[in-house]
């Protein structure tokens, strides 16, 4: 060993060669591996890693650089194509089914693993990897634990309570046989603006970075590999946009935004994820300047760069299975969920021209096989072999008593008037608001499925809504609860909030909350009868709340607590004996909205604010309350409101129906009527899901339907007035066989129809097309404008298939996309 270390790296590589007893192979050739099982430092890895490189075919190399999506990759393209990577995507399950157990997360990882080493069809025989977006747990498996998102673990200011958690995290994933977690999420949100600004522990860069070395440490520890994401910038777009514009000069590029990935990198974090957004311009996934001159030269990171989801197709002049310029600029792995196979081919093409070198892919394909050497992968064996020492730890006792002391330390107490918290558990209590009851809102995004949606408290085995975890200690200690607001109590807990949202379709417009419920008047209702009310403020970000913090004795932030949601109930309550459990201890990781908007360019974060960056009360601190101003400066007064973009917006929800029942929602990627008749699947138009397919199936029961729906009314009067429509913006894929009706309901039987069967006709097949219905056509059919309740309704009985990416109520349709009230009266003969 000490001879080792005088010899040159390239005589190493030599040395381990012949070790090997390897020469340069041809197609179908046996590959050497055995070095992988016996390298231990990290010159021997790298040196191993080039060994086997230097043996594999150019498509046994670009097959290693692929990483397919579960459902998109079976075992047989392991095998037939020798993929280095899968991934499952959030809301991606084995065979498709949300309800998946840990055995069959576990089958189907031996069944990869299998193919992966199967050389019978020219693979090189090495193991694959398998990566997950485990964010707050193993937010994919069923009864798992869920922790905090970031956002509130920030508020803890704990990192070795952050490290357990990790740990605990890294175990529940080696469960189900999976190797490779996207995490830790490095980002310093600056704008809470982002849909992703939970994923965020700070605004601040030491604060946040101070999480990511215990978190790669923890998770490498357990023998899971790790990635820092997103870089670099995500947090610092402009407006917020998930996937936009981030300009600063790279010394404050790496000041702000940089100083998680030197933490990760100086412990050795097996991979770095390229982020969505681009630097003065250039998208990071096509940009050598960040991922080679910056994250290798200047940061000296020397393991593998994975894309992100179709990342690579976001770089100017490439799509999703073709882009050059992301692998010549340092991406060494390509996450492309659906077209890897275009890819792979397309990939070999671009060697064989020139347009990639050679030397380039072996580069990449090097780190790969570090990062899988580091992994243990080789060593291990099939993954049912070391998840079934695991099988216990989904949903541990001990994870879950984790992620309980997580929530308590997170929760910011923002006012508390007279001392009221905490509470004498002695007493009656109303326990009301729409996320009392409601551990998937508790628990947002990234939970079960990608956006959060979709999720019965039923589909958390073992975990506590906060309604759940404050009845079970009032009750103990003698006291009551009621979820009746008519009722006569001691004081009243609302929990309100954000409900579940993830990337892209979680960006806003202000950071001002809009209550979904009636939130506001209920809670006015309860202070117009002298209750004292307790806002627990469910949220991903800080967010403009400056009434309900005036009209409420006591505001606390609880952020996203996950499954344990007696957590919350532990610092709201006193004991049986009166005295405090757990004082508050949380501290706010950003700073306090004063504004909604940024008062002189609005295209900048907000710069007031009412509580500072490290504001949090203890239940001794008694501090005078003064009324904040209760005016949105940023309210957007123009009339217009999105239905639907990327996913439905606001309060409009999403549905199918037919007779068998006219009420199914559709909140997972794919959802149907209860007979079929109707098909709702999230697709890809620009970005992840962005659009929805509708599929209707004629099948001679009558009408079928699909509509935007909101529990609460809409006065669309001043809109008409406005000249105002519905603006639609589709592509048809099959053209209609039957008449087909477009609606806005009244709640029903109050509607008003016109014939959209014409439009549909005369639009281009397979392009998008935008058409505009004025609102008057629909009160001229019978619509109450006043009392509008689902924004729209397709409705036929018969085929057809329509992708459906924008819907919107505005004061200013494009002017060539509006349809004339006359063209939609009667159009049954164009089918004829």
């Amino acid at each position: 060993m000490r001879l080792a270390r005088h010899l040159t790296y390239s005589t190493l590589v030599v040395m381990t060669l012949a070790a090997c007893g390897t020469k340069p192979a041809t197609q179908g050739a046996h590959v050497d591996l055995s070095c992988a099982q016996a390298a231990t430092t990290s010159v021997d890895i790298k040196a191993c890693a080039d060994a086997i490189t230097s043996q594999l075919t150019l498509r046994h190399k670009v097959g290693q650089m692929i990483q397919g999506e579960i459902r998109d990759v079976s075992a047989q393209d392991v095998r037939e194509f020798g993929l280095g990577s899968v991934l499952n995507g959030g809301g991606s399950f084995p065979q498709e089914n949300k309800y998946a157990t840990v055995e069959d997360w576990v089958d189907l990882a031996n069944a990869y693993y299998e193919a992966s080493v199967d050389t019978t069809e020219g693979s090189a025989g090495i193991p694959i990897v398998w990566g997950t977006d485990a964010v707050h747990g193993h937010n994919n498996v069923m009864g798992a634990t869920l922790f905090p998102h970031n956002i509130g673990l920030g508020a803890t200011r704990d990192p070795e309570l952050v490290k357990q958690i990790i740990g605990a995290t890294a175990r529940e994933v080696k469960a189900t046989g999976i190797d490779w977690i996207f995490a830790p999420t490095v980002a310093v949100a600056k704008d809470a603006r982002w849909g992703r600004t939970y994923e965020s522990f700070s605004s601040d860069p030491a604060i946040a970075g101070s999480f990511v070395a215990p978190i790669v440490e923890a998770m490498q520890a357990e023998g899971i590999a790790s990635t820092a994401k997103h870089f670099i910038g995500d947090g610092g777009t402009l407006r917020g946009d998930d996937r936009g514009e981030t300009t600063l000069p790279l010394d404050e590029l790496i000041a702000v935004h940089g100083q998680g990935y030197v933490e990760a990198i100086d412990k050795d974090v097996m991979s770095v994820m390229s982020s969505f957004n681009s630097w003065y311009g250039d998208k990071i996934h096509g940009s050598k300047a960040i991922l080679t001159d910056l994250l290798r030269g200047e940061m000296g990171f020397e393991g593998m760069v994975v894309s992100d989801w179709n990342g690579i197709g976001e770089v100017a002049g490439c799509t999703n299975d073709d882009c050059a310029q992301a692998i010549n600029a340092g991406v060494d792995m390509l996450m492309v969920p659906a077209e890897w196979k275009s890819l792979y081919h397309n990939t070999l093409a671009q060697v064989a021209s020139g347009e990639i070198a050679e030397a380039r892919i072996d580069e990449a394909v090097s780190r790969i096989l570090v990062m899988k050497i580091k992994a243990g992968l080789f060593t291990r064996g099939q993954p049912s072999t070391f998840a079934a020492e695991y099988r216990d730890q989904i949903g541990h006792p001990e994870h879950r008593a984790l992620a309980r002391e997580a929530v308590r330390k997170s929760q910011v107490l923002l006012k508390n008037s007279d001392n009221l918290l905490p509470l004498h558990a002695d007493r009656r209590y109303l326990v009301a608001g729409p996320g009392a009851d409601n551990i998937g809102q508790q628990s947002g995004g990234w939970t079960i499925s990608w956006q959060g949606t979709g999720n019965a408290n039923t589909d958390f085995p073992g975990a506590m809504s906060i309604l759940e975890g404050l009845t079970q200690q009032i009750e103990s200690a003698g006291g009551s609860v009621t979820t009746d607001e008519s009722a006569e109590v001691d004081a009243a807990i609302f929990v309100f909030g954000e409900t579940p949202y993830a990337e892209m379709q979680g960006d806003v417009y202000s950071v001002a909350w809009y209550d979904q419920r009636a939130e506001r008047s209920r809670m006015k209702a309860l202070k117009q009868r002298g209750i004292p009310v307790v806002a627990v403020f469910l949220t991903g970000r800080p967010m403009w709340v400056n009434d309900i913090l005036n009209l409420s004795d006591a505001f606390v932030v609880s952020w996203l607590p996950g499954s344990e949601g007696q957590g919350v109930a532990d610092v709201l309550l006193r004991d049986a004996a009166g005295r405090v459990q757990y004082d508050f201890a949380g501290k706010l990781p950003m700073a306090w909205p004063g504004l909604d908007v940024n008062a002189r360019d609005r295209d900048l974060p907000v710069d007031e604010f009412i509580f500072p960056l490290g504001y949090g009360l203890t239940v001794d601190e008694s501090r005078p309350w003064v009324a904040l101003s209760e005016v949105m400066i940023g309210a957007d007064n123009s009339l217009d409101q999105e239905v639907f973009n990327g996913g439905p917006r606001g309060s409009w929800r999403l549905f199918s129906g037919d007779a068998s029942d006219w009420e199914v929602e559709a909140t997972s990627s794919s959802s149907q009527s209860s007979t079929g008749s109707v098909t709702i699947e999230a697709i890809d138009r620009l970005v992840q899901e962005d659009a929805r397919r509708v599929t209707f199936v004629g099948n001679g029961a009558g009408v079928s339907q699909v509509y935007m729906q909101s529990e609460y009314p809409t006065d669309l009067t001043a809109l008409n007035d406005a000249g105002g429509a519905l603006s639609i913006e589709f592509r048809v894929q099959r053209m209609p066989t039957s008449v087909v009706e477009l609606r806005m309901d009244c709640k029903y039987p109050c509607s008003g129809a016109v014939r959209f069967t014409k439009v549909l006709l005369d639009s281009p097949l397979g392009e998008w097309t935008k058409r505009a219905v004025p609102v008057a056509c629909f009160q001229e059919a019978g619509l109450n404008l006043a009392q509008v309740n689902t924004a729209f309704v397709l409705a036929t009985e018969g085929d057809i298939t329509l992708d459906i990416s924008e819907i919107k109520l505005t004061t200013m349709p494009e002017i060539r996309s509006i349809a004339s009230c006359a063209d939609l009266v009667n159009d049954t003969l164009l089918l004829d």
